[in-house]
């Protein structure tokens, strides 16, 4: 069984009403809940042995979503801070961005313009654990545009209910907010 994680400390956060925040820590706190009643139900099914039904296929299907919704919430909670955390001009994750994009002002145009697009999903920065190089992808939906292999080290959530009750339309906005609260430390520790 998963236990959803507390993320209480990042109430406060300037650019983050705590309604704004609540409401998401709510959302989490239900994919957590539907992880656990998917694998127990899964779980049941195969005990019956009714494997190769279209329920359990289903099931098997949604699982994935709703994995995903736990675990990239808890990314991306996990990867704020109330306190800008910055990145050090030494430090070897901003090394390999400017290996990958060029230079890290690249890397940001970059990422802030994946998070910019239409649409609803993730902007994830994710490190290829075969090749060492680092990418900005989309993630849609939560199980749709991951790539294998590929390890998250900074996620940014730009569905509606992320930023819509504070911003309203104005993801730019919500986007700043968001650099603003990256704890860099945290992202760096993911990379290792």
């Amino acid at each position: 069984m998963f236990e959803a994680k507390k993320f209480d400390h990042l109430l406060g956060t300037e650019g983050f009403s705590d309604g704004l925040l609540n409401n998401h820590f709510t959302l989490y706190e239900g994919y957590v809940k539907n992880t656990n009643l998917l694998k127990g139900r899964l779980e049941e099914l195969r005990a019956k042995g009714k494997v190769a039904s279209p329920e359990f296929a289903e099931m098997k299907r949604r699982f994935g979503w709703e994995w995903n919704g736990m675990r990239l919430h808890e990314l991306y909670f996990g990867n704020l801070t109330k306190e800008a955390a910055w990145l050090d001009d030494e430090d070897t994750l901003r090394e390999r961005i400017t290996m990958s994009f060029g230079d890290f002002e690249a890397w940001e145009k970059d990422f802030r313009a994946t998070g910019a697009m239409r649409g609803i999903g993730w902007t994830v920065l994710v490190l290829d654990t075969v090749t060492g190089e680092l990418s900005n992808i989309w993630v849609s939906e939560h199980d749709g545009g991951h790539l294998a292999g590929a390890k998250p080290l900074l996620v940014m959530d730009v569905f509606e209910h992320a930023f819509v009750l504070d911003y309203g339309l104005k993801r730019a906005e919500y986007v700043d907010s968001f650099f603003r609260h990256i704890d860099w430390n945290v992202v760096t520790k993911r990379m290792a």
